[in-house]
């Protein structure tokens, strides 16, 4: 039986399933449950929103020209609902430079348990401004264990190069909880 499967049912009687109920080898046909379906969910605003605010680490994506794909980086943001999305990166970074250039970028945050979800936003650089020990801090306490925010501030200060803030202003989203599987 092609994309169909057999097994032995209770008393012994041969079953076929061919995804429409399963055959009895007497001929007769049983319906079966329709399979579980697992559906995709748009999260409510409120939803996505808190879903966003939680420390993921995002994938920013941002348009470099008409020649190539977006250029998608892992990134560390900040978020508070109602409000601004904000990263730090490099001054003259590839994606700063893009995002430049693009004056927008997306930055999607996703997780895999207890089920899979999701949440795209994109939308216009509302604003920059400099970077700041206290802003470096505050992201840094987001992502790091408490004992180890300290050394990855210094860290950064004195390896990684200047930074500055970028502020995204959410435009459109697109969000799903498709469940567990």
């Amino acid at each position: 039986m092609v994309g169909g499967c057999r097994r032995t049912a209770a008393g012994g009687r041969r079953l076929e399933d061919d995804g429409r109920g399963q055959r009895v080898e007497d001929g007769g046909w049983r319906t079966a449950a329709p399979p579980r379906r697992v559906g995709r969910v748009t999260l409510s605003s409120s939803e996505r929103e808190q879903f966003l605010a939680e420390p993921h680490i995002g994938a920013l994506s941002v348009v470099e020209g008409p020649d190539r794909a977006p250029l998608t980086v892992p990134i560390w943001y900040q978020y508070t609902p109602g409000g601004e999305l904000w990263v730090r990166t490099g001054t003259d970074s590839r994606k700063a430079r893009a995002i430049r250039a693009a004056g927008r970028f997306s930055l999607m945050v996703q997780r895999t348990e207890p089920s899979v979800r999701y949440v795209s936003v994109e939308g216009p650089v509302s604003r920059t401004a400099p970077d700041s020990p206290e802003l470096s801090w505050e992201m840094a306490a987001r992502y790091l264990p408490r004992d180890k925010v300290a050394a990855f501030v210094e860290y950064d200060r004195t390896r990684l190069g200047e930074h500055f803030v970028i502020y995204l202003r959410p435009e459109h989203w697109v969000s799903a909880d498709l469940g567990s599987f």
